[in-house]
């Protein structure tokens, strides 16, 4: 009955040291920052947008894009804004308004520039921190020279627009918002 009696509080002594040196040694598991940023910001997609580009008095051609933005929840929330609204008129500003397209010279266009623009003109607009990544799906144009063809061209395969920009994929993981 002893040894029975001794073997038990040697498997309790045994199991709380055990409890004791795991929760002693166990250290809190490193959070990674940008992880956490993901997780506060949420994906609204933006609409297909056309813009005029006039030139002498005519139009000259359309810009084809479509701009997507990674939001601050937070700061979203309960806040009706006219995104479409405001991106469209961030575009025409852009686009039209600095030009930051040379037509004659598309190599030269800076996506990155375009983005930081778009983001600070934003955020400058709805508040800072607002807007945390814009992303281009598509930035297009399409020649006034072109829509004829593709309109008197029966039968034949119509033009395809001149890609401005590559297309940036959505993160799949973000829940849509607008």
């Amino acid at each position: 009955m002893l040894k029975v009696v001794l073997a038990g509080l040697w498997v309790c002594a045994v199991s709380l040291g055990a409890v004791f040196l795991s929760v002693h040694l166990a250290t809190a598991p490193v959070e990674d920052p940008e992880i956490a940023r993901k997780a506060g910001l949420e994906l609204v997609k933006g609409e297909s947008i056309t813009i005029p580009l006039i030139a002498d008095g005519k139009v000259s051609g359309y810009f084809l894009g479509r701009v997507s933005f990674m939001m601050n929840k937070e700061k979203m929330a309960g806040a009706t804004l006219p995104m479409t609204e405001l991106m469209t008129d961030e575009m025409f500003t852009l686009l039209v308004g600095n030009k930051m397209v040379d037509l004659d010279n598309m190599s030269a266009f800076d996506v990155g520039k375009f983005r930081e623009l778009v983001k600070t003109d934003l955020n400058t607009r709805l508040g800072d921190g607002f807007i945390d990544e814009v992303l281009v799906e598509q930035l297009d144009f399409l020649s006034k020279d072109s829509l004829r063809a593709n309109g008197e061209a029966q039968g034949k395969p119509p033009n395809k627009p001149v890609a401005i920009v590559e297309g940036q994929a959505l993160p799949t993981t973000a829940t849509a918002g607008h």
